[in-house]
C-alpha cells in the first residue's frame, strides 16, 4: 500500500506540473537613460514589461533562490530589490558613495556592492538592506564576481590596474594582482579561473584566485567591457569596435570576432551555454549569439541606453506575476 500511495502521489504531482504556465529564461536589462528596466523573455525574443527604476540604473545581479533582482543607480546611489515574481520594488537602500557593480551571495544572503569614489566593497544583508561591514580595495573598484564554488570575491579596481581576490567566507583580502590597464568588467570561467576586461590596454587578463598568479592575456577589440563563458569560449564585448571578441577558454588563443549593436556593454549567457546575450548601450537592443556556430540570430528591443551590468539572465521562470 505505501509503494502505491507513492506511486498515485508522484503521479498526481505530474499532473499538476503539467498543468502549469510554461516558464522561461528571462533577461533583466537596465536601461539607463531611461531609468527603467526591461523585462525580456528569451523565449518570445520579445520585451514583456518595463519597470521605473529611478537613478539610471547600470549594475545589477539577478538572485533566483532569493526571488529578486538587484539594481544599481549610481546618480541616486542607491539599490533597488525587485521582487522576481511581479517586478514590485520590496526595499531600496541609499548608499553614501559610488555604487556601480553588484554580485549577490545566494547561499548566504548577502550582496556586495562596489563604491567607485571610495575604493571599498559595501557588504549587505540581502534581506535587510543592511550594510554589515565595508571590505578595502583598489582606486575604483567597478566589477565584481563570486567564484563558482563561492570561495572567492573578487573587484576589477580600475585606477590600480589591479584586481583584489578576498576570500568569500571570511572576507579576508587575498591578494592583489596586477593585471591590464583599468581593469572593468570581470568574470569567472567554469574551472574556477577569473578574467578581466581591461579597457585602457585592449586585453582580457586571466588570473588564478588560488596563486594570485596571471596566468595569460587575450588581445580584443577597441575597450573590451565584459565577460561572459559559453561552449567552451570566452565571449568579450568591444565597447568602441561594435563587436564581441571569442576565444579558446582553456588555451586562451583569439578564435573569431562577432559583429554586434553599437556600443556593447553587459553579456550574460543562458543556461545551457547555447546563446550569448549582448546588451548594446547605443542600439537599444539585445543580441542573441548562437554560442556554436557564432552568427548573431536575433536583434530584442530594450529601453533607452541598456547596459546590464552584471549577472542578468534568470532561468525557468514565469515572466510576470499573472503568466
Amino acid at each position: 500500500m505505501r509503494w502505491s500511495s507513492v506511486s498515485a502521489s508522484s503521479a498526481l504531482l505530474a499532473l499538476a506540473l503539467a498543468a502549469l504556465p510554461g516558464r522561461a529564461e528571462t533577461a533583466y536589462v537596465t536601461n539607463q537613460s531611461s531609468s527603467d528596466l526591461s523585462v525580456i523573455d528569451l523565449g518570445q525574443g520579445r520585451e514583456v514589461a518595463r519597470v521605473p527604476v529611478p537613478g539610471q540604473p547600470a549594475g545589477l545581479a539577478v538572485a533566483e533562490a532569493l526571488g529578486a533582482v538587484f539594481v544599481v543607480s549610481p546618480e541616486t546611489k542607491t539599490v533597488s530589490r525587485l521582487a522576481l515574481s511581479d517586478h514590485a520594488l520590496t526595499g531600496r537602500l541609499t548608499l553614501d558613495g559610488g555604487p556601480i557593480g553588484v554580485a549577490v551571495d545566494e547561499t548566504g544572503g548577502r550582496l556586495f556592492v562596489s563604491d567607485w569614489f571610495n575604493a571599498r566593497v559595501w557588504v549587505i544583508d540581502a534581506g535587510r538592506l543592511a550594510v554589515t561591514g565595508t571590505l578595502a580595495t583598489g582606486a575604483a573598484p567597478a566589477g565584481l564576481a563570486l567564484s563558482p564554488d563561492g570561495r572567492f570575491l573578487v573587484t576589477a579596481d580600475r585606477d590600480a590596474d589591479a584586481l583584489t581576490v578576498f576570500d568569500a567566507g571570511t572576507l579576508a583580502p587575498l591578494h592583489r594582482i596586477a593585471v591590464g590597464t583599468r581593469p572593468f568588467g570581470l568574470a569567472f570561467s567554469p574551472d574556477g579561473r577569473v578574467f578581466s576586461a581591461d579597457v585602457g590596454s585592449n586585453t582580457v587578463t586571466a588570473a588564478d584566485p588560488v596563486t594570485g598568479q596571471v596566468l595569460g592575456k587575450v588581445p580584443t577589440g577597441a575597450r573590451p567591457y565584459g565577460i561572459a563563458f559559453a561552449a567552451g569560449r570566452g565571449f568579450v564585448t568591444d565597447q568602441y569596435a561594435d563587436t564581441v571578441t571569442v576565444f579558446d577558454a582553456a588555451t586562451l588563443a583569439p578564435l573569431a570576432t562577432v559583429e554586434v549593436g553599437e556600443y556593447p556593454e553587459g553579456i550574460d549567457t543562458s543556461p545551457d551555454g547555447a546563446r550569448v546575450y549582448v546588451a548594446n548601450w547605443f542600439s537599444n537592443t539585445l543580441s542573441v549569439i548562437d554560442a556554436a556556430s557564432l552568427k548573431v540570430t536575433a536583434e530584442i528591443a530594450t529601453g533607452d541606453g541598456p547596459r546590464a551590468f552584471g549577472e542578468f539572465v534568470a532561468r525557468g521562470r514565469p515572466t510576470c506575476a499573472t503568466c
